[in-house]
């Protein structure tokens, strides 16, 4: 038998009981996070008849789509959707941007009180001064009733900036060097070279900040209660499961049945979910690769 061969047969290793047993932690963890999922659809497509005598698991019985019709139906949902979606946006390219301009400096030697800034900024990762002043700062402010209380206070975020900084930190000083021979200056190094390389941290980024705007509405329930208009979708979910806001029926009759409601809420989650969805398959390859490499140097 040839040596390649032997390497080879080396490199096929067989699987042991540790790799089973990983193998069903995972499959345990899947089902975990889907089957709730799956639900929550079948419950979106099933009939109120069933739903009443809770004859629903993990597969629709009754098939309609009568749910999902109100739903789109209603005007105040979909704007609410809409709302979100471009709130997201801004709040993305905002993030994106203030987190480079803070990281980048950061990482030149020659930038007095680095060090100084660095734990300053950190600190503020661990400490925070509370509900109750930032309600009252934001009311001096005039950012109260105001939808860009869901902007301003998202533009930054600590550990997006530490996750950036650490990646500019990974590129070769000796690209910055060459740049800065040619004559380039600090803001061209940042265009021409730290950008162009820098795709899997800022898609990481970018599906941190989307991910946490759109699943959020703690900050619109306590800084936006007296402009509806502005809530984003979640928010409006919350006030649909806790019947403060109601979705808009074609049929008035079926608005009386006894289940329809918990069907209408479902289709909501499930419309309010496919968004952000179909969002992550697009940036995943560079999921993984951003949050390693980010994470390396200190």
């Amino acid at each position: 038998m040839s040596a390649s061969r032997v390497m080879a047969k080396s490199r096929l290793k067989r699987p042991t009981i540790g790799d089973w047993v990983i193998v069903v932690i995972m499959i345990l963890l899947i089902a975990i996070c889907l089957l709730p999922v799956m639900t929550v659809v079948a419950t979106s497509f099933s009939s109120a008849h069933y739903l009443i005598r809770r004859e629903i698991t993990f597969w629709p019985r009754g098939f309609h789509i009568a749910a999902y019709q109100d739903v789109i139906g209603d005007s105040r949902f979909m704007w609410s959707l809409a709302w979100t979606g471009i709130l997201t946006g801004i709040v993305i390219v905002a993030n994106l941007i203030m987190t480079i301009l803070c990281a980048y400096p950061l990482t030149y030697d020659s930038l007095k009180g680095r060090k100084i800034l660095t734990v300053l900024i950190i600190f503020t990762m661990y400490f925070n001064a509370g509900l109750v002043p930032t309600f009252m700062l934001f009311r001096r402010l005039g950012l109260l009733n105001n939808p860009m209380v869901l902007i301003i206070p998202g533009m930054i975020s600590v550990f997006n900036m530490i996750i950036m900084r650490n990646f500019f930190f990974g590129i070769p000083d000796s690209l910055k060097e060459s740049a800065e021979i040619d004559g380039a200056g600090p803001l061209t190094c940042l265009v021409k070279i730290y950008l162009p390389l820098s795709t899997p941290v800022l898609a990481t980024i970018g599906l941190f900040v989307a991910v946490g705007r759109w699943n959020g509405f703690m900050d619109a329930l306590f800084f936006l209660p007296g402009n509806a208009r502005f809530h984003p979708i979640q928010l409006l979910l919350y006030n649909i499961l806790n019947n403060i806001t109601a979705v808009d029926v074609q049929d008035p009759g079926a608005a009386q049945a006894p289940g329809w409601g918990e069907t209408v809420q479902a289709a909501a989650i499930v419309i309010a979910m496919v968004p952000i969805l179909c969002v992550y398959p697009w940036v995943q390859k560079y999921f993984v690769q951003g949050a390693t490499l980010g994470a390396v140097k200190g």
